[in-house]
């Protein structure tokens, strides 16, 4: 299954060193690929994510910048034709926030994996059928 949905998890681990993961790494080889296709909030997601972090004192602004760029070399595809009630009803029946739940939704809609480290979502994805990227 290629082009897999990628989960802000997944994409800030690729650019914080002490968050990288196996399965985040085997998410950035299928998109380097093929691409990965994302919710229209990731971009929201992964840049607080950053903020957060400079905050934190985790990683500085320049840093922060350069993972952006580096995430806006990546072929990741913004998808824009979402089910808001489809997203609503799996964020009740998986107790997921509704971001989270945009993800499963995107997933299902389109066919694809799902690449995330966010235990609840795998959870969530295994129980609706989602393939995971390991």
């Amino acid at each position: 299954m290629t082009r897999p949905v990628v989960n802000a998890s997944v994409a800030v681990s690729w650019v914080i060193v002490d968050e990288s993961d196996p399965r985040a790494e085997s998410a950035r080889a299928e998109v380097e690929r093929d691409d990965g296709i994302v919710p229209q909030h990731w971009h929201l997601e992964v840049r607080n994510s950053l903020v957060v972090a400079e905050r934190r004192r985790r990683i500085t602004r320049n840093a922060a910048d350069l993972s952006l760029d580096f995430l806006k070399s990546l072929s990741i595809i913004t998808d824009s034709e979402h089910d808001l009630d489809a997203a609503l009803a799996l964020a009740r029946s998986h107790e997921l926030s509704f971001y989270d739940a945009m993800y499963v939704e995107l997933a299902l809609r389109r066919g694809k994996s799902l690449a995330t480290l966010d235990g609840s979502l795998r959870r969530a994805s295994i129980a609706e059928g989602v393939s995971l990227v390991e």
